[in-house]
């Protein structure tokens, strides 16, 4: 997420009351979470574990919750909670804007599009030409749709991300400032959920088409002409790439890679990046003739015991 215009470090400072480590004129121009971050960005993390992560990453400002050494060109945010700050930040740059309306007055909607009965469009949503958005569609602040898109009844564009932290009264929600993109030519089928990203886009190609019941998290990056079948659950930060072709019930875990042209069949479960022109099965999801080979020699085993029984 850029800011409308770039801050200084004082500035951000100011605003999560914390102290900070550089020049007060230290030029900030957004914030963002670690696998999308670029210069100028924040970045925060609350464990040593991650620490030499995010000190090393594109971000050149860190919110963290302890003083360490601040590496070359950088700057540093000292919070007793990084996660609340983060929290504080969104809100300030990117605040919740309740609507009385059901289609905003700063929605922009373009030529020959047809927005059918009972729909929600939000805050500064962009729509492009020749699109058709059936009944009971819930379109979230700042998505942006291209040109020809079809979306169907009951789908949900822009929820929360689901990115909480334990603390000891309970759950904390991350807030979410991001985005849902959804390039030319997709079809979105019924009921289905795309969140939004965190500081980023969750981002659905040119032409890839999906069918009914299907979830989305945040930050996931879909790339061109996928297909994905019904009950596909795809967690967050994760990137399909071109062509893929993920077919009914298939759950993807978060952070991982889909090579271009893979093919998942049905029921799989996706725990590790795969590589793509390869087609997968089973759970964990693997090469699909080596998981029916497996298959084929588990149900020999009976057979083998048997043949060792009588042996013995």
């Amino acid at each position: 997420m850029k800011f409308l215009k770039p801050h200084t470090l004082k500035e951000i400072a100011n605003i999560i009351k914390c102290d900070y480590v550089g020049e007060e004129t230290f030029p900030v121009l957004g914030m963002n979470e670690i696998h999308v971050v670029e210069p100028g960005d924040i970045v925060f993390v609350d464990h040593p574990k991650y620490y030499d992560k995010a000190l090393q990453s594109a971000a050149t400002i860190i919110l963290i919750n302890k003083e360490v050494e601040c590496p070359k060109g950088k700057a540093l945010l000292i919070s007793d909670d990084p996660f609340r700050d983060f929290n504080k930040l969104t809100q300030h740059f990117k605040p919740f804007q309740a609507s009385d309306i059901a289609i905003s007055k700063t929605a922009k909607v373009g030529k020959n599009t047809v927005i059918q009965p009972n729909c929600f469009i939000g805050n500064n949503v962009i729509i492009g030409d020749n699109c058709v958005i059936h009944s009971n569609v819930s379109i979230y602040d700042d998505a942006v749709i291209g040109d020809n898109v079809t979306i169907h009844s009951g789908t949900v564009l822009g929820a929360n991300a689901f990115y909480y932290k334990k603390r000891p009264t309970g759950f904390d929600r991350l807030l979410s400032g991001g985005r849902v993109i959804i390039q030319d030519n997709v079809d979105i089928g019924a009921s289905c959920t795309i969140d939004k990203g965190v500081t980023g886009d969750t981002t659905i190609g040119e032409g890839s088409k999906l069918d009914n019941l299907i979830q989305i998290g945040h930050d996931t990056v879909i790339g061109k002409k996928c297909l994905i079948a019904s009950q596909v659950g795809i967690a967050g930060c994760v990137v399909i790439e071109d062509e893929v072709t993920i077919w009914g019930q298939v759950g993807i875990t978060s952070g991982i890679t889909i090579g271009s042209k893979a093919v998942i069949s049905a029921q799989s479960g996706v725990s590790k990046s795969l590589e793509g022109n390869n087609s997968y099965f089973g759970t964990p999801a693997d090469d699909f003739r080596s998981k029916y080979k497996e298959i084929a020699s588990i149900k020999k085993i009976p057979e083998i015991l048997e043949q060792l029984k009588n042996k013995s």
